[in-house]
């Protein structure tokens, strides 16, 4: 699962495909419409990484095991395609 948590007007500028938007001071509370799997890798980014550490935190903290801050768009779009060639 992928999920940009820029603000709204970032999100409509451009973003990942299959990627999700829950602005990051929200993903405490909009999580669960998206998935329940406390195990389900998720990928968190935004501009630069430092919100979607944040978004990290938030996540971990509410038990997600598997979050992966993939950091700015660019940064996440390179890391996910590596990744999915394991």
């Amino acid at each position: 699962m992928i999920i940009d948590v820029r603000t709204p007007a970032e999100w409509a500028t451009g973003h990942l495909d299959n990627a999700n938007h829950i602005e990051w001071q929200d993903i405490g509370s909009q999580i669960s419409a998206l998935t329940t799997d406390k195990d389900k890798t998720i990928y968190v980014y935004c501009h630069s990484g430092n919100r979607s550490g944040k978004a990290k935190t938030i996540l971990d903290q509410l038990g997600y095991s598997n979050v992966i801050n993939a950091g700015g768009v660019e940064a996440a779009q390179a890391f996910i395609n590596a990744h999915e060639e394991l």
